[in-house]
């Protein structure tokens, strides 16, 4: 399965800034060893629903251990059987579109 999601704290620092929450849930994304990627919205992660799942909690709870509230934003593709879709759709549109 592929997971895009996004875990913000719901309070900021002094100024303003999420960047150490949201820098705490993306270093638990990246020590889980599953593919990963992260852009300026979404981090994307692929693997078995239960691994993923997993990886998305423990990223929840580093960022709650920062700020009373979190908030999140996910969205899947689910399809058993399909493994290196992180990679391969992008490759597949990249073609499509020439």
């Amino acid at each position: 399965m592929l997971v895009a999601f996004s875990i913000s704290p719901g309070s900021a620092s002094e100024d303003g800034s999420v960047t150490d929450g949201v820098a705490a849930a993306v270093k638990v994304v990246r020590d889980s060893g599953l593919p990963n990627e992260t852009n300026s919205m979404f981090t994307n992660i692929e693997g078995e629903w239960d691994e993923v799942m997993a990886v998305i909690k423990r990223a929840i709870d580093a960022v709650a251990a920062t700020s009373p509230r979190v908030g999140l934003v996910l969205k899947a593709d689910i399809r058993p059987g399909y493994d290196g879709q992180m990679t391969a759709k992008v490759e597949r549109l990249n073609s499509a579109v020439g």
